[in-house]
């Protein structure tokens, strides 16, 4: 009886085209639904114009008139948002959907193909229209300004990561030959490895030495690489005018102590900079650091932090909380935490510092919004 009332919503709200895509890289499996009736097929992946194509067909087939609007979805993944753009350049309305938010069958053996998807996608993106905005969350599209913002320090992530590969692996190669070392890189590198001798005090073998010098030309470039990456955030950040906007977030957050200019350029570029929040409680909740409880009939327990939302920034936002409460002692949050957590364990104190990010984001969200300074926070001597 739901879904006839539904449909029969659906049929008095005009000439509306349901359209639901299934992304994927060979296969674009494309989902049409007007007034109950149904019609999929497929479109090979990437292929815009097949996919142009394929909706003026579903109109005929459908019966949608010229002028009826055209209201589509997909999963978010891989492909990103420039479908999105181009949906939207179009006329299409379309929502790129969260895919942990999409609820399925909790069955051992439930049917997964890609037209049940489709299906599912299709059925959700009617009710959505008409209203349940809990069937799913919408992800918030970045503009390619902000999306194009984000390159820089994800970018230097990524090296920081293949730099710590190849230092290890370095290690590695000489931890079986009985060398142990603490350091590896450096501006002499090279002419300490050259002097490097096995456990027995014979020198390495000819293809280990040219396997290090290999890694070792690999380490070289990608730190070079990670400074050139570094300098360029301080080049920007320095030079950038007073006139507001992300660099003068970015000075903003840097002239707190405990805060530097590769923290801050994150928390701007990923959650500050490009996105509106309503209140302190969206704040933790996009960066997944709220509670989730788990409460049913006379059981009740707490599960932990949702880990939803951003996960550099709730990563970055923990870390920053323990420097705050080094460099910040005086502020409130950190006598908050010296009052509640003052002489607990290990594991209460981790808990305790994951509450203090949680408030220590609100904190900076509304310093850098309206300019209220942390309660009892000190500022550095001259700004980074």
């Amino acid at each position: 009886m739901a879904q006839m009332a539904l449909q029969s919503n659906d049929s008095g709200a005009g000439a509306v085209l349901y359209m639901a895509l299934e992304l994927s890289k060979a296969t674009w499996k494309v989902g049409f639904e007007h007034q109950g009736r149904r019609r999929i097929q497929n479109v090979p992946g990437g292929d815009v114009s097949g996919l142009r194509g394929a909706i003026e067909q579903a109109r005929r087939r459908l019966g949608v008139p010229d002028e009826g609007e055209v209201r589509s979805c997909y999963e978010a993944g891989r492909d990103g948002f420039w479908l999105h753009r181009l949906l939207r350049d179009w006329g299409v309305e379309n929502a790129v959907v969260d895919p942990a938010s999409i609820e399925v069958s909790r069955r051992a053996r439930r049917a997964k193909t890609d037209r049940v998807d489709v299906v599912s996608l299709l059925s959700k993106l009617r009710q959505y229209h008409l209203g349940e905005r809990g069937v799913w969350k919408v992800v918030r599209v970045p503009t390619e300004a902000a999306e194009d913002a984000r390159l820089l320090h994800r970018e230097r992530e990524r090296l920081k990561k293949e730099c710590t590969g190849h230092i290890l692996r370095i290690k590695g190669l000489l931890f079986a030959q009985g060398v142990r070392l603490e350091q590896v890189g450096g501006p002499h590198w090279v002419e300490r490895l050259e002097g490097l001798r096995r456990y027995d005090g014979r020198a390495l073998a000819a293809d280990l030495q040219a396997q290090l010098a290999r890694e070792s030309a690999r380490l070289a470039l990608v730190e070079a690489q990670l400074k050139a990456l570094e300098a360029e955030q301080a080049r920007r950040v320095r030079e950038a005018g007073e006139t507001g906007g992300a660099m003068a977030m970015v000075r903003a957050l840097c002239q707190l102590k405990g805060i530097g200019t590769v923290t801050a350029w994150v928390l701007v570029m990923e959650f500050f900079g490009w996105r509106r929040f309503k209140n302190g409680k969206e704040v933790g909740a996009l960066a997944g650091l709220t509670g989730t409880p788990y409460a049913s009939g006379q059981m009740q327990r707490e599960q932990g932090i949702s880990k939803a939302g951003n996960r550099r920034v709730r990563a970055l936002a923990v870390e920053i909380a323990w420097l705050w409460l080094r460099y910040q002692p005086d502020s409130a949050l950190s006598r908050w935490f010296a009052e509640r957590f003052a002489g607990t364990g290990k594991r209460h104190k981790r808990v305790g510092v994951v509450a203090v990010a949680r408030k220590l984001l609100v904190t900076l969200w509304r310093y850098l919004h309206t300019g209220e300074r942390p309660a009892g926070a000190r500022l550095k001597a001259s700004p980074a």
